[in-house]
């Protein structure tokens, strides 16, 4: 099948293109002289069939006569009877220019008769040779070439009358080509199917030079091979969940008993699926959550978490802790753990720490290994491990744009360099807090006409949850968080749900009834979420008031 390459366009003298030599120049200077207003003369076009590759010295399409390849060969030209010759410069060499712009004429008809675009059927198509340097003798005819199929100086003063006069008279019964027919040519010429400038491209190489980045980082995790008690922080985007993985990863295949652990649900289902890639010495022991760990060792299943009251908070905060505390110190030594690595670890309460440690089979040296961002710090809980660690700072974002790490900087507790791609500008909504999950809905679809697909996108809110958010909740914890996998789907959640994970590009819903003592925490999280293209709608006045000046500057917010 043919396919063209495109060229440059050209319909009036206006435009020079860049031709290969001064004959190429003689004939375009004459015909942009001698064409009408609606013709169309175009400059080295390739085309491609399955035989080879051609190139056309000019297509020009003539309104009211039809289509014709020219095939410009400069220097002195000549024919022995048997081989065309062309001469320059001390130099000779055969040519072919009949069977040469015969064969590309030819090729270049099947590949716009094959455009689907195109609906003028077959017209009237010819094909000639312009020899701008040369003269040939009134007598001249060969049997593949009859006179008036090659045009030499003499006749370029004419150049666009005999054209058109050879377009009239041959092929007769074949139609004119008309307006119509000479804007389908240029469509088909300028190609389809063509590749556009995709935001989503634009994400991935950013994502590339950010693997590669976090990759490097993991250069941290040889520095602390002899230490086993250690805490690793870091701000939103600098790899803390990568080096978590890779450090649990790194135990397991040393031949370590390791559990991976994390309070939040997309999270601990973000890292079962990673880990569950890894080939079986190389997987921990456990992944998941820290309640489901004291599942495992017999706790009860307790009430249901979205239910929040005093009776629940008592057994999740506290009564389920001290219950998984007793059930570790009476774990069998085969079901102990020699390293815990914890993700997030600023969500665990004071309480949590205690069935942790009891877990290790040495809870004096057990390795522990804590990564975590107090920015971060979302919950109504507060906790730290209660034995020494030995403390280490991630200073680089290398997961967010620098446009969006610059954004959310000022929520941020010290100083971050930032080493990821470029991207677009943050974009900031102004709206009304009741009118804020509307305009999210407005965003998303606005992404998606972008060429985002529904798998780039989440929509997260800082308040209420989403309607569909809501919905698919209703399915139940496993059947949500499948759908954050889901290629067909945008997803929608919650800046609390959210925490570790990221999107390509986040619709921020800032939609809290009211500020509170861990609204700046929330604003912080969704505000990090997105790695590429970041989009918030909020009252101007709420997130001045949670974000401070700073923030509201590089939002824009005036």
């Amino acid at each position: 099948m043919p396919h063209s390459e495109t060229g440059r366009m050209t319909t009036t003298g206006t435009e020079t293109p860049r031709l290969a030599n001064a004959a190429e120049r003689r004939v375009w200077d004459a015909l942009v002289d001698q064409l009408g207003p609606d013709d169309v003369v175009i400059p080295g076009k390739r085309v491609t069939d399955h035989l080879k590759d051609h190139e056309v010295d000019f297509v020009v399409a003539i309104e009211g006569a039809g289509i014709v390849c020219i095939e410009v060969k400069g220097g002195e030209v000549w024919h022995d009877g048997q081989t065309w010759w062309q001469g320059g410069r001390g130099h000779q060499h055969e040519i072919e220019p009949v069977r040469q712009v015969r064969d590309a004429c030819y090729a270049l008809r099947d590949y716009i008769e094959m455009d689907p675009r195109w609906t003028q059927g077959r017209l009237r198509w010819d094909h000639v040779v312009v020899l701008p340097n040369t003269e040939l003798p009134d007598g001249f005819a060969l049997a593949e070439c009859p006179r008036w199929k090659i045009i030499d100086r003499t006749d370029l003063p004419n150049l666009f009358a005999k054209v058109r006069a050879i377009l009239l008279t041959q092929e007769i019964d074949r139609p004119f080509l008309t307006a119509a027919g000479i804007a389908e040519l240029k469509e088909a010429l300028s190609g389809r199917g063509l590749p556009q400038r995709s935001v989503v491209a634009r994400a991935l190489e950013n994502e590339d030079a950010a693997d590669i980045l976090t990759e490097h980082q993991s250069v941290i995790l040889d520095a602390i091979r002899l230490l086993h008690r250690v805490e690793i922080r870091g701000g939103a985007g600098s790899g803390k969940t990568f080096l978590a993985m890779e450090q649990a990863r790194r135990l397991a295949r040393d031949g370590q008993r390791v559990a991976l652990v994390c309070y939040s649900h997309g999270l601990a289902s973000y890292l079962e699926r990673i880990t569950a890639t890894w080939s079986r010495r190389q997987q921990p022991a456990y992944v998941g959550e820290f309640h489901d760990l004291g599942k495992r060792w017999g706790a009860p299943e307790g009430p249901d978490e979205s239910v929040r009251n005093d009776d629940t908070v008592q057994f999740w905060e506290h009564d389920l802790p001290i219950h998984m505390a007793d059930l570790a110190a009476q774990l069998e030594p085969g079901h102990r753990f020699d390293a815990i690595v914890v993700d997030e670890a600023q969500d665990f309460a004071d309480a949590w720490w205690d069935p942790l440690l009891a877990a290790l089979k040495d809870e004096d040296t057990g390795g522990l290994y804590v990564f975590t961002d107090e920015g971060q710090r979302v919950f109504n809980r507060l906790g730290s491990p209660p034995v020494p660690l030995v403390p280490l700072i991630l200073d680089q974002n290398l997961r967010n744009t620098r446009q969006i790490a610059n954004a959310f900087q000022p929520l941020v507790d010290h100083p971050m360099r930032f080493l990821g791609g470029e991207g677009p500008a943050v974009k900031y909504v102004p709206c009304s807090r009741e009118d804020a999950m509307g305009a999210g809905d407005d965003e998303v679809e606005l992404l998606l006409d972008q060429g985002w697909r529904p798998e780039d996108v989440a929509l997260l809110t800082t308040g209420s949850r989403h309607p569909e958010q809501v919905e698919r909740q209703a399915a139940g914890s496993a059947a949500y968080w499948d759908s954050f996998w889901d290629a067909e789907q945008v997803f929608y959640g919650h800046v609390l749900g959210f925490k570790g994970l990221e999107r390509r590009a986040v619709v921020l819903v800032v939609n809290e009834a009211s500020a509170f003592e861990r609204s700046r925490e929330r604003l912080y999280v969704g505000l990090s979420r997105a790695r590429d293209q970041l989009v918030v709608c909020g009252d101007p006045d709420f997130l001045r008031e949670v974000g401070g000046p700073d923030l509201a500057r590089r939002l824009n917010i005036v």
